[in-house]
């Protein structure tokens, strides 16, 4: 369909097509850590022979999220300036491509130097798909597709999971076939997406081009930072916490996260409610308080059950984390500055997931035990949330 702006040329609007497709896409880069997830020991074993493998293996696994921080600012800078569309679809068939190079390789050095190039793929396909949902839907529409993606997001993670778990029983290269989706997947871009009319848009809403927002993304993107190191200790800790209760079985302990994790799922649901209803800054402090409550509750655990109940609510407040920042950052970013700022804002995201093991060791040392630590974090979240509306005043 075609609206009109004020200087009477029509501009394409996006549909169900566009908003689907941004979605599949979206996914790559998540794919890229929990595709492998289950490979992980098979990977080790097929290189028990080269010292370090099983430092070394984990590095391969994340190295495409440092890849993330470091270039998804220079991705938004050209996406600002050359365009979207075409940059999405190079990286896309890119990213298919070196995804499956280790299907052809048997050297570690092989393997860790795909898994960076796949990275600096990652950062243009999420600050572009980022940016589109910036650029081809209002506040309102943007908030219905975030939750749609915050749906769908667990649930194409769960059966990930499980297809890589299965291949990956049959050979440690086999679970890096599931980068070939991102064929289909850039068909699709091919014939759905189509590259905004920013210039437009930005005339639309000023006169003249307004200057680089520094201040709003500064204070959106460094409570991106504080808000996903947060969000990567259950991530990447909970099993140790559970192992402190006595729950040493790691096919017990993936059943108990999985329990937790349908918190996600409602989380996305209880976010298209959230966002309706309240402002930014009180959708913020609802996630966080959430988010330390989990954590607060998995600290003062005493028992596996106690524990999973409070990963539930952590789960949800997790749910509701990414759709909540996400909007609360593009409706700050004007149309011409729109992939530059979203480019920060996804290295800031992933660079959260680089600090938030260092934050939880520290804190480690400090209390004496995982689940002291958890206690910790959880109320430095519930007090970051406190100062929600502090944040939220400071870019207004």
């Amino acid at each position: 369909m075609a609206a009109t702006i004020s200087a009477g040329r029509p501009v394409r609007r996006a549909g169900i097509g566009q908003g689907v497709t941004v979605m599949f896409a979206a996914f790559l880069p998540i794919l890229a850590i929990v595709g492998l997830a289950p490979a992980v020991p098979s990977i080790i074993a097929a290189f028990a022979d080269v010292p370090g493998a099983t430092t070394l293996v984990p590095l391969a696994v994340t190295a495409p999220g440092l890849m993330i921080a470091l270039f998804s600012p220079l991705m938004g800078w050209i996406v600002d300036r050359h365009g979207r569309r075409k940059l999405l679809i190079c990286a896309t068939l890119v990213y298919g491509c070196i995804g499956l190079v280790p299907l052809f390789i048997d050297t570690i050095e092989a393997l860790i130097a795909s898994r960076l190039v796949l990275g600096i793929c990652e950062a243009a396909i999420l600050t572009v798909t980022n940016t589109l949902i910036g650029d081809y839907f209002s506040h309102d529409e943007r908030r219905g597709w975030l939750t749609f993606q915050g749906v769908i997001g667990p649930i194409f993670g769960t059966g990930t999971v499980f297809l890589a778990g299965f291949l990956a029983a049959q050979s440690w290269q086999l679970p890096f076939a599931v980068y070939a989706v991102a064929f289909p997947i850039s068909l699709l871009m091919l014939i759905f997406l189509f590259e905004p009319d920013v210039r437009s848009e930005a005339l639309a809403q000023n006169a003249t081009s307004t200057p680089f927002p520094w201040k709003q993304v500064a204070v959106c993107c460094s409570f991106t930072l504080f808000a996903a190191a947060l969000y990567y200790v259950y991530i990447v800790q909970v099993g140790r916490a559970f192992g402190e209760v006595g729950v040493n079985s790691a096919a017990q302990v993936g059943m108990l996260i999985s329990i937790a994790s349908i918190g996600v799922v409602l989380g996305a649901l209880l976010f298209q409610w959230v966002s309706r209803r309240f402002s930014s800054d009180l959708q913020l402090l609802i996630f966080l308080s959430l988010l330390g409550i989990g954590l607060v509750g998995i600290g003062l655990s005493r028992d596996a059950m106690t524990m999973t109940a409070f990963a539930f609510v952590q789960q949800l407040g997790a749910g509701i984390l990414i759709p909540a920042l996400v909007l609360w950052t593009v409706s700050h970013l004007p149309a011409e500055h729109r992939g530059r700022g979203m480019g920060i804002w996804s290295g800031c995201f992933f660079l959260g997931q680089f600090v938030s093991p260092l934050l939880v060791s520290g804190t480690q040392l400090l209390a004496g035990s995982m689940r002291d630590a958890f206690l910790i974090l959880g109320i430095v979240s519930i007090v970051g949330g406190l100062s929600t509306r502090f944040m939220t005043k400071l870019i207004k």
